[in-house]
């Protein structure tokens, strides 16, 4: 018997082909956008010009300040930018971040976005908008902040580094996971996540030994897609919680968190979402993951491809869990287990630890 669900899905236009990026004109003007601002960072400066050239007066202004976790004096700034230019829509190029900004503009102004991403952050097909002020990350759900048309070109990701996209790669994997044991879930979306595992846990060990192949970066965007598709029609649970905190509080990376973290956060869970873990374990099955663990099965993926296994290793101070704990603790996230303070405490040890999950660090110590 099916158990009840609500399926609602977020509308948007998806693009996906190489070479996509020579579509944005084209769908600039579907979105009617006769004056749009191109938000984009340093990173993506070669494929912004070529979109600048390509259009010519319809690029009325081009904002270049992007940071992690959009900061709120920046998201005030690029809404300032995109009113003196007249803007009547947005174009995000790169990763969360320049989407992000995106989405701080347009929850402001409800200009329309048209999101062409370069990396694997699923931002993009969310309704989900982050900002950060006072050492605190806050997030919400507003349907201005949707980008209208979504442009994925596998080509644009192929001069990404490599440890950015193995780490944003594993951020995808995370939205797969903590989607398969959100309350929300639908049986397409399950079916949807399982396949983004899949794609992924496939995708990234051949991108990893070689960077330049193209379908290895093509595969794993559509998993991103699917990942980001999963993020923004489920919910999140205890590991997105604990990495909004590891960013707005400590200023951590956001893709290497989430590398470090999903693991143990797929542990703490393990014992109360028992479909979910099931499907993590078939995908990385079919995926080429040797697995009958998910919590080791996602280690052994981000171990494989060099992806960050610590939380130590990108900064953050054992002396800061017990504060990070009281936040994440605080903020009573929807999750399958009980989200209290012991159970979240051997949690990020684990993480800060980084040693694979059943080993140093068992399930039964996982369960506070």
């Amino acid at each position: 018997m099916v158990d009840s669900f609500v399926h609602e899905v977020p509308a948007a236009r998806v693009v996906f082909a190489n070479g996509a990026i020579g579509e944005v004109g084209a769908e600039l003007d579907r979105l009617g956008g006769r004056h749009a601002l191109l938000i984009a960072g340093g990173p993506e400066a070669e494929y912004a010009d070529r979109i600048a050239q390509d259009l010519g007066p319809a690029i009325a202004a081009r904002f270049s300040d992007v940071v992690m976790h959009v900061p709120v004096e920046i998201a005030s700034h690029a809404t300032a930018a995109a009113r003196d230019a007249g803007a009547d829509a947005i174009i995000s190029l790169g990763g969360g971040s320049s989407t992000g900004v995106a989405k701080a503009i347009a929850l402001e102004t409800g200009l329309p976005i048209l999101a062409v991403p370069t990396t694997y952050a699923g931002s993009e097909m969310t309704n989900i908008w982050g900002l950060t002020e006072g050492r605190r990350k806050t997030t919400g759900r507003d349907p201005r902040v949707l980008p209208r048309t979504v442009i994925y070109d596998p080509e644009l990701t192929v001069s990404l580094p490599l440890d950015i996209a193995v780490a944003s790669g594993m951020n995808a994997i995370a939205h797969l996971v903590e989607g398969l044991y959100a309350p929300g879930i639908s049986p397409v979306m399950a079916l949807q996540a399982e396949e983004g595992i899949r794609a992924l846990a496939s995708a990234l060990p051949r991108l990893a030994a070689n960077p330049g192949d193209l379908t290895a970066r093509g595969d794993a965007l559509y998993g991103a897609w699917l990942a980001g598709w999963t993020l923004g029609t489920t919910g999140m649970g205890i590991h997105h919680k604990i990495c909004h905190t590891l960013g707005g509080t400590y200023n951590l990376p956001h893709a290497p968190s989430h590398s470090a973290v999903i693991a143990y956060a797929t542990d703490f869970n393990a014992g109360h979402a028992p479909a979910a873990m099931a499907a993590i374990t078939r995908a990385l099955n079919a995926g080429g993951i040797p697995c009958d663990n998910p919590a080791q099965g996602i280690w052994d993926l981000a171990d494989r491809i060099g992806a960050p296994l610590s939380l130590q290793a990108l900064g953050f101070e054992l002396g800061s869990i017990d504060e990070a704990t009281a936040i994440v603790v605080d903020a009573q996230p929807t999750n399958p287990r009980p989200v209290e303070s012991d159970g979240v405490r051997a949690l990020l040890i684990a993480a800060y630890e980084g040693t694979r999950p059943g080993a140093l660090v068992s399930t039964e110590a996982l369960s506070g």
